[in-house]
């Protein structure tokens, strides 16, 4: 049986978007088959796609008739201003459009899905968020990490690194004791820094860490190390963004799932 006969037996009878409408909505961490059937049914549907640079290029397909709106932002590349991001969508939503606004991930979840709620909010416009599987669970289970394992973690920390080092930084020495793991995003950039600030909170060196870079798409590549050598061995092998940081125990959980191997 095909995949569209046994999406069909699921009788998923999706809500309608009307004109005017802006939906939040998350793809996933990448690979097309995180998508949910929520935001195959937006696509469908929009007149506007406004979409982030992590987002596949091949999601539009499901979207044919949409005008496309790339806003992506890159670390360190000329990006858009999330004032005019904001604009665009109240503007696109004002001019009777259906508008998709499309994040990579989950957009609540670091994506500044609150923010856009807000600037429509305040401009009248009504929306509505779809949520996506954010791009740690996603990377995680994708590289065979669970997110948590009894007896090993009883909760997990997700952080954005995107500043550290700054004087508005997190407090790193606050979460290293907390022992418990850390999945940092946005923190490539500043990988070294992270690294010396948790183990000056009180993680030793031997702390097992793993790098994931465009999980759970065809490039995807996977860094397994320690803290103290981390940041070096990801220069030597060229990681970067986009990539997640994951600290702690259960990092170690994918050698003992034997998670690679041959299937026998």
């Amino acid at each position: 049986m095909s995949v569209a006969e046994v999406l069909a037996r699921l009788a998923y009878d999706g809500p309608a978007m009307e004109p005017g409408e802006v939906w939040l909505a998350g793809a996933g961490p990448g690979g097309l088959g995180y998508l949910t059937l929520d935001l195959i049914n937006a696509l469908s549907q929009a007149d506007a796609v406004v979409h982030d640079a992590l987002v596949d290029p091949a999601v539009s397909r499901a979207a044919p008739h949409a005008e496309l709106h790339n806003v992506g932002k890159r670390g360190g590349a000329p990006s858009a201003a999330q004032g005019d991001i904001n604009t665009l969508l109240v503007s696109l939503a004002q001019a009777g459009k259906r508008v998709l606004r499309l994040k990579g991930g989950d957009p609540n979840l670091f994506g500044r899905g609150g923010e856009e709620a807000l600037a429509l909010a305040e401009a009248g416009v009504p929306f509505r968020f779809l949520a996506g599987i954010t791009a740690a669970f996603g990377a995680l289970a994708g590289a065979g990490i669970p997110a948590t394992m009894r007896g090993t973690n009883k909760a997990i920390i997700l952080a954005t690194g995107h500043s550290a080092g700054d004087d508005d930084d997190l407090d790193w020495a606050a979460l290293a004791r907390t022992g418990q793991p850390i999945v940092v995003y946005m923190g490539m950039s500043r990988l070294g820094t992270i690294a010396k600030e948790l183990m000056a909170g009180g993680l030793p060196a031997s702390t097992p860490v793993a790098l994931i870079m465009s999980a759970t798409t065809a490039g995807e590549r996977m860094l397994a190390d320690v803290l103290g050598t981390i940041a070096a061995r990801a220069s030597e092998a060229g990681f970067g963004s986009p990539g997640l940081i994951v600290v702690g125990d259960i990092v170690t959980m994918r050698d003992r799932l034997h998670v690679g191997a041959p299937r026998k």
